[in-house]
């Protein structure tokens, strides 16, 4: 079992940045790759980023490019996402995921464990 609690969302005004952090415990970090989802009321949980077990290869949805930045810290299990320049249509709840694959996925059924999500809200 892997074990995984998001935290750092919260209101934001449009062009402003925050960094939502996603702490685990349980298994060996390393041994998972990680994404983060999100999911606006009444949407489906959609792709953001994801990121390889070592940190060297990245993945993101078209919509987030060269405005998030995922990154993990493999000594402090921790994985983050860095969000810039956020529009009202990024707010969301985020929720972290681990999966066990070698190869990067953007499927949220491919993922084995979630945590519970953190609340982001970006004002226009």
């Amino acid at each position: 079992q892997v074990q995984l609690v998001e935290s750092g969302g919260g209101l934001v005004q449009a062009g402003g940045s925050l960094r939502l952090s996603c702490a685990a415990s349980g298994r060996t970090f390393g041994n998972y790759a990680m994404g983060w989802f999100r999911q606006a009321p009444g949407q489906e949980r959609e792709f953001v980023a994801t990121i390889s077990r070592s940190g060297g290869t990245t993945l993101y949805a078209d919509f987030v490019k060269g405005r998030f930045t995922i990154s993990r810290d493999n000594a402090k299990n921790t994985v983050y996402l860095q969000m810039n320049s956020l529009k009202p249509e990024d707010t969301a709840v985020y929720y972290c995921a681990a999966e066990s694959s070698v190869v990067l996925t953007k499927r949220s059924d491919r993922y084995d464990y979630w945590g519970q999500g953190t609340q982001v809200t970006v004002s226009s």
